[in-house]
């Protein structure tokens, strides 16, 4: 984990901490490529140079994890870039994806379908 995420997540005494720690260690453990940082005032994670998901923590009811490809709008893939038999992804466009998150209990259920979406989004980027 990047300390400076850590910091600046410790200024912000957000409600859903415990949540916000437990998305980013899997996240982290889902695929070694990926790096975190913040960036849109949250935890961002990259696949070397590449943004592919944020973390969206504010309004601090709940935690979105957007599954996205940059940062610059591409031209949009005639299917969804990956296949969601899960359900946790609501598309907003085919190469958009968000995983919302209210409770520790949610984060704990989702962990290994949550990791095999990180696997398949970054294959899909890449």
């Amino acid at each position: 984990m990047n300390p400076e995420v850590t910091t600046f997540l410790d200024k912000l005494a957000h409600p859903l901490r415990a949540e916000i720690e437990a998305l980013r260690q899997a996240l982290l453990e889902a695929d070694s490529a990926l790096t975190e940082n913040i960036k849109w005032n949250g935890p961002n994670y990259c696949d070397g140079a590449h943004d592919r998901i944020t973390m969206r923590i504010q309004p601090p009811r709940q935690i979105q994890l957007i599954f996205h490809r940059g940062a610059k709008k591409l031209e949009q893939p005639k299917a969804r870039l990956i296949s969601d038999t899960s359900g946790l992804l609501s598309w907003r466009e085919n190469d958009r994806a968000i995983a919302t998150f209210k409770t520790m209990e949610a984060v704990k259920q989702a962990e290994s379908n949550l990791k095999l979406i990180v696997k398949a989004w970054l294959e899909a980027t890449r």
